[in-house]
């Protein structure tokens, strides 16, 4: 089997998605389909033996879709067209509605010209053939699968208010213009609701682009005569030795061959502490060399980097992220069948049905009749039920600093029943902080402070600053310090009224003949707990240590505890050791967790609770957690956090305090009530007035007229908290 992945343009909502799938469903040789509908991208497992790439293609674009490479360097561009296409559409369905209306207007008021029916047959046939064709190959590439979706039920009410208002030009007295008028105004309706679609999906999911910036254009390849040049990274090839220098981007993945330093991986493990590497150990493209010069030996060619396959996980993710079919589509699902049956029947019933029982045909009410069942059958105000309660709840999320960014969000978090936490940055501040000073010997903290700052003041590393920012708040005069000098990623070494005085890792005061050995149990005790140490000695003598720990936002076990009370389970993932991530789980109440976790191994942990039947949410922040946000259910993304995951999350939280995660699950909750009122309202009025017009008393443009005041009874109950209040509902 292989696989094509596909970018799909055109898609609106679920009946796209519903009608590439049965379409495809009837091919020989399509073993699988994942379509994802918030991204318009399809990832189509096919045996070749019996399909070819070329014919899938073929059959997509037959039914009116446009297609693409999932190409992350040109989408915007082809995006922005796209968007910019429906919008001429858009603005030329407007001036024609306008003038439609106007003509209306006169014919309210009795002001009727002759040459007025011929007006309107004009705008009907404009705004039909031009803005709306696509809409017409659309619905007929369906009708030739026998797939029944909201393009026929749109093209239905069209050519039915098109042959009713020509029915006009041979019949008088007939309200030509009312018919004519029902083509331009439900096709206008539609082309909106593309538009607004497509202007929602261009706005999103940067998120690709934004790890395509992260890799450097070019690497410093060092050539057989030692000079260096500037290549562009793809020519760069295995075996090349490149140069980067402090501060810079590693642009490459590879192995060190010269040169030390502290090395910012974050966007590997998550972890906000820099790794200290040296010849022999492996460097990752994107990440950051914070000091020092570093010779590596390219081990990956571009494609194969960590960069590229993270982009290759995201839009994997992307397609194959559980599509979560609106409420609304599945309503409407069947509501089309049910609209299109209605009007054959009422079709049937003023015409042979009366013709057998009086032995007369009333051919003009029924014409006059089915038109109006396919007007008031239209699915506007249920099309809007889902938009006005997302608008609702979006604005009672934003009060609490909370983003949340697709209809398929406020539905799909109601079911969740597992969220999976990132450690750092998300249930830890993901910034370590003095927590305790330990003092050997006869020595107060603040000599040690003062020793330890007056050293690290010169330092750039993270714990370095860290307590140099402690020291500063406790108002701790330094010393002057000689000889400085900086061991990256181990330590510092300097002498303070000529005392030679050594800070940093166990391992540097060790192999500097500092007896620490004695310490060693102290030592994994505290480790156990999570807790980062940094020792000070004097005169190969241990004088102290000072404990640091990233420590847990405020509230995050409370929120855990309320998570389980919901018969939620929390579960933590960490690309730090296993005795960190124990001690911040015994912190939070003992939850499950799993430690030393790779951002494919994130994704892969997502997919596996999917497939066993969780619903799942994921709650993180950083570059690594951008395949798993795009993969899971609910995407949740720290406002602190990258761009990146912010990019791939479903939900963003501005305000990054942890009970958001709370807040944001009961207003989804909530909101999608007011969902379920809406299509209530919505179907009660699309069912009154269908059953009026089957019995002939109401005409198509007063069809029209009601589904409007359909449309702003949904309004005001998505916005008012008393009117048609079936449901009581708490405000978070």
């Amino acid at each position: 089997m292989e696989k094509l992945q596909v970018k799909i343009g055109g898609m609106q909502c679920s009946f796209c998605t519903d009608t590439i799938k049965k379409a495809l469903d009837k091919t020989n040789g399509i073993e699988d389909i994942n379509i994802s509908l918030a991204h318009e991208e399809a990832l189509i497992q096919y045996d070749p033996t019996q399909i070819s790439p070329e014919k899938i293609i073929k059959i997509l674009k037959d039914l009116g879709f446009t297609t693409r490479k999932p190409s992350v360097d040109s989408n915007l561009e082809e995006e922005k067209e796209q968007l910019k296409r429906e919008k001429i559409r858009l603005y030329s369905c407007v001036v024609l509605t306008l003038i439609s209306f106007f003509q209306m207007i006169l014919m309210w008021l009795n002001i009727r010209y002759k040459e007025m029916p011929h007006i309107m047959l004009m705008l009907a046939l404009i705004t039909m053939f031009i803005p709306g064709l696509y809409i017409k190959k659309m619905a007929f590439a369906s009708l030739r699968r026998r797939i029944l979706n909201q393009h026929v039920l749109l093209e239905c009410a069209a050519f039915a208010g098109l042959i009713g208002g020509l029915y006009g030009f041979f019949k008088q007295p007939w309200p030509s213009g009312d018919f004519f008028a029902v083509s331009v105004f439900v096709t206008s309706y539609h082309v909106l609701s593309g538009y607004v679609s497509n202007f929602v999906r261009t706005k999103t999911s940067n998120a690709i682009r934004k790890l395509i910036e992260l890799q450097p254009l070019t690497a410093r390849v060092i050539k057989t005569d030692g000079t260096e040049e500037e290549v562009p990274i793809e020519n760069v090839k295995l075996g090349d030795l490149v140069r980067i220098r402090a501060g810079e981007r590693v642009p490459i993945d590879g192995i060190i061959i010269e040169g030390q330093s502290s090395v910012d991986q974050s966007l590997v493990t998550g972890e906000s502490i820099p790794i200290q590497k040296k010849e022999g150990d492996e460097v990752i493209g994107g990440s950051i060399n914070q000091m020092g010069t570093l010779t590596i030996k390219v081990t990956k060619i571009l494609k194969e980097t960590f960069l590229q396959q993270v982009i290759s996980y995201v839009q994997e993710a992307r397609a194959l992220k559980p599509g979560i079919i609106i409420l609304i589509d599945k309503v409407t699902k069947y509501f089309v069948r049910l609209v299109l049956f209605t009007a054959i029947f009422t079709f049937i019933f003023w015409t042979f049905y009366l013709s057998f029982l009086y032995n007369q045909i009333s051919f003009d009410k029924a014409l006059f009749s089915t038109l109006a069942v396919l007007v008031m059958g239209y699915p506007c105000a249920l099309g809007m039920a889902t938009p006005l309660a997302m608008i609702r709840g979006g604005g009672l999320a934003a009060e609490k600093g909370i983003l949340l960014k697709s209809a398929a969000a406020f539905q799909a978090f109601k079911d969740i029943d597992t969220i999976v936490f990132d450690k750092t940055g998300t249930l830890t501040m993901g910034k370590p902080k003095v927590v305790e000073i330990k003092t050997i010997g006869n020595y107060d903290t603040n000599y040690l402070l003062k020793l330890a700052t007056s050293l690290e003041i010169g330092s750039k590393h993270p714990l370095a600053q860290t307590i140099v920012r402690y020291s500063l708040e406790k108002k701790i005069k330094l010393a002057k310090v000689d000889d400085f000098k900086e061991f990256p990623g181990l330590g510092i070494r300097g002498l303070i009224d000529d005392n030679e005085i050594l800070v940093g890792s166990y391992k540097f005061l060790y192999e500097n003949g500092v007896m620490v050995k004695d310490m060693n149990q102290n030592s994994q005790k505290f480790e156990s707990e999570g807790l980062t140490i940094v020792y000070i000695g004097k005169n190969k003598t241990l004088v102290g240590m000072i404990l640091l720990r990233d420590e847990l936002r405020e509230n995050a076990k409370e929120v855990i505890e309320e998570l389980q009370s919901l018969n939620i389970v929390p579960i933590m993932i960490t690309g730090d050791n296993k005795i960190v991530a124990r001690a911040i789980s015994r912190d939070l109440g003992s939850i499950k967790f799993f430690a030393g976790v790779l951002p494919q191994e994130k994704v892969h942990l997502i997919r596996n609770l999917q497939s066993e039947g969780f619903k799942v949410a994921m709650v993180g922040d950083g570059i690594n957690d951008a395949p798993a946000l795009m993969q899971a259910d609910v995407g949740i993304a720290m406002g602190s956090g990258t761009e990146i995951a912010i990019e791939s999350a479903d939900v963003i939280l501005i305000n990054p305090n942890i009970q958001n995660v709370l807040n944001a699950y009961h207003i989804a909750k909530s909101s999608y009530t007011k969902t379920v009122q809406n299509i209530i309202l919505a179907f009660s009025f699309n069912a009154i007035g269908v059953s009026t017009a089957i019995l002939g008393l109401i005409a198509p443009v007063w069809a029209m007229v009601a589904m409007i005041l359909s449309v702003s009874t949904i309004l005001i109950n998505s916005f008012s908290r008393k009117v048609f209040r079936f449901k009581k509902i708490k405000s978070y």
